[in-house]
């Protein structure tokens, strides 16, 4: 059984959600080749071939891919498909958008944002808003599945894979590339950082939100979230927005900040090793999930943690 890996990546770093893409990879058994497709990206490919379970890096590197366009890559990935059982991606803004077209034009099922391996063509995953999880098995010859990183850990890099180029030339995509806007951090990546700081609507502004949020991420060296009240209200930018329609985290320590724990944000953190929560009703849903709870007044209590810390 052969298993191609669609690597994350920026063409100059290889993304951490490749690593555990690679671990569920490795639950389902069989040889690992790691596709990377962009441009200039030979340091990625390097990243990529020291990750254990991989057998294989095999590289296009053509100005083509150089932004990871859906139309392109996916054309490349069913050009290889062939030679796989399964194909399997990160469930990222770049994975989702890659894998349901590589679907489409095999004419298979796709299995999206599992969370366990259950065999080599079942698998888990959360529905209803994570309130349950349903075991799924593929019947089509190709498996095409995209990984919830956040339920796997990364895979170690101690592997030394060899690199092989592969050659192919997409058709000229019907979608150009115009921008890339990203919301700018100092801090770690949101959806791998080890630590999480996320505030919520009961921070009142975006002025009060970065005065009492960032100060408290800073010291803990975490990366900031937003509840999606807080990024509906212009608080924090959609790239923070942690939750169903945002990004799913796993870390260490969650801290959340005046978030109630509407069902929508708990989807997407309650996966969390320890769950902090500071909030003034007592009884918000979020105290029913964290491991230690804070009632009380956020304008005075985070400013106090921050100068304690």
């Amino acid at each position: 059984m052969s298993i191609l890996v669609l690597a994350e990546h920026d063409n100059s770093a290889l993304s951490p959600a490749t690593a555990r893409t690679v671990a569920a990879a490795l639950a389902i058994g069989g040889t690992i080749d790691v596709l990377v497709a962009g441009a200039d990206c030979g340091a990625v490919a390097d990243a990529a071939a020291r990750l254990d379970g991989v057998a294989r890096v095999r590289v296009a590197d053509d100005a083509a891919f150089a932004h990871q366009l859906a139309e392109p890559v996916s054309e490349l990935v069913v050009h290889l498909a062939g030679d796989y059982g399964h194909i399997l991606a990160p469930a990222t803004t770049t994975g989702k958008s890659v894998l349901p077209r590589v679907a489409a034009l095999l004419d298979v099922m796709q299995v999206s944002d599992i969370t366990a391996v259950k065999g080599p063509k079942a698998f888990e995953r959360p529905v209803y808003a994570g309130a349950a999880l349903q075991t799924v098995e593929a019947t089509a010859d190709t498996v095409v599945v995209t990984v919830r990183i956040s339920a796997f850990d990364a895979v170690a890099e101690t592997g030394a894979a060899p690199i092989e180029p592969v050659a192919f030339t997409p058709a000229a995509p019907k979608a150009r590339f115009v921008s890339r806007e990203a919301a700018a951090s100092e801090g770690p990546e949101l959806a791998n950082a080890r630590i999480v700081v996320s505030g919520g609507r009961a921070l009142g502004s975006q002025e009060q939100f970065n005065a009492i949020i960032k100060p408290l991420a800073d010291k803990l060296g975490a990366a900031i979230g937003a509840s999606r009240a807080a990024v509906d209200s212009g608080y924090a930018p959609n790239d923070w927005q942690v939750g169903q329609t945002g990004k799913v985290v796993a870390p260490d320590l969650y801290v959340a900040v005046g978030i109630s724990g509407a069902i929508q944000h708990l989807a997407g953190m309650k996966n969390a090793k320890v769950i902090v929560a500071i909030d003034k009703d007592p009884d918000a849903p979020i105290f029913k999930l964290a491991d230690y709870g804070l009632v009380g007044d956020l304008f005075e209590l985070v400013p106090e943690l921050t100068e304690s810390l």
